[in-house]
């Protein structure tokens, strides 16, 4: 993989859109180069929440889904400088880049 960030819609929804410090329902799984997963919410059953434009999950989320609307399925493709990094994090060894199938399930921001 090379150092840049790839964003590939695989459906584009028509609902709010991702702004920074908006507060994002997602459902998304998690590969490793090598095709093996290394995280899922659909496996946990529960959606995962998170803000997006303030560093609290990595960079490739903050910047892959900006824009992306409510109902849309998105797949990101990290480089390692991106995700983690030089950190081993669970069963992500260090310098890993990482692919993620991400779909958008609700977007809150301070006017809602």
């Amino acid at each position: 993989m090379d150092n840049e960030l790839h964003i590939t819609d695989l459906h584009e929804g028509d609902g709010k859109a991702v702004v920074k410090g908006a507060l994002i329902t997602t459902q998304y799984t998690g590969w490793l180069a090598d095709g093996s997963e290394f995280d899922s919410s659909w496996s946990r059953g529960k959606p995962f929440q998170c803000v997006i434009g303030s560093g609290r999950v990595i960079k490739g989320w903050d910047l892959g889904l900006m824009g992306m609307r409510v109902g849309g399925k998105r797949r990101l493709k990290v480089p390692a400088h991106l995700g983690y990094g030089e950190r081993s994090v669970g069963s992500i060894p260090p310098n890993s880049d990482l692919e993620f199938e991400i779909e958008l399930l609700e977007v809150l921001t301070r006017d809602d």
